[in-house]
């Protein structure tokens, strides 16, 4: 089966990129491209997405805003935000109010398969320096490091790994264990703080000192 997407980008160009690239994947199907997104939440009800691909920097509504009016209604879409700079702090905004991670838009032809598979399995694709971002965001004001959540040693090493933005592959590879290992321990992970994303709990982790 097909996954829907939906593109939100004003640059006339790249969205006609972007959506030449979902057309011809045989694993994406095109739902619908926009250059704003004033009437989002209508088209997200109707379209009814699986994957949004989000520019950040939109006249009228911005992504950072139509992130969280998309996560008033739906919690279950993933949204990718699109940005020129990895460093920007609208990222950071973007991924607190629900965004599940974020793609360069100079990498979007090399990495957009990949982004996407990413957050349909759970993860968050963001780099490092995002990681570091949404951490020390968290941590401006920690509290008390707690053991009541009982993560055990190798869920706590994972939870580091996913706290510096690496994917389900790096964590596999730099244990030796298998990808569905480590998507066990991430469940486990997500059930014992009572989160459901990857950005979730890195920040539940970062706010009461497990990291």
């Amino acid at each position: 089966m097909q996954i829907g997407v939906v593109v939100y980008e004003d640059n006339n160009n790249l969205r006609e990129s972007l959506c030449n690239l979902i057309t011809f994947s045989t694993d994406l199907l095109l739902l619908g491209n926009f250059p704003k997104a004033d009437q989002i939440e209508q088209q997200v009800k109707e379209l009814q997405p699986e994957v949004i691909l989000m520019d950040i920097d939109m006249p009228g509504i911005n992504g950072i805003e139509a992130v969280k009016k998309i996560r008033a209604f739906n919690q279950q879409v993933q949204i990718i935000m699109l940005t020129v700079f990895d460093d920007n702090r609208h990222v950071l905004d973007a991924i607190c109010a629900g965004a599940s991670g974020y793609l360069l838009k100079k990498y979007i032809s090399d990495h957009l398969p990949e982004a996407i598979a990413q957050v349909l399995q759970g993860e968050a694709p963001m780099s490092p320096g995002i990681a570091r971002m949404v951490i020390q965001s968290m941590q401006e004001t920690p509290k008390p490091v707690t053991d009541s959540y009982h993560l055990t040693p190798r869920e706590k090493e994972i939870l580091g790994h996913l706290s510096k933005g690496n994917s389900y592959k790096l964590i596999a590879a730099h244990f030796y264990i298998s990808l569905d290992t480590v998507r066990t321990h991430i469940k486990n992970i997500y059930e014992k703080l009572k989160v459901h994303s990857q950005v979730e709990a890195v920040s539940k982790a970062a706010k009461e000192g497990l990291l």
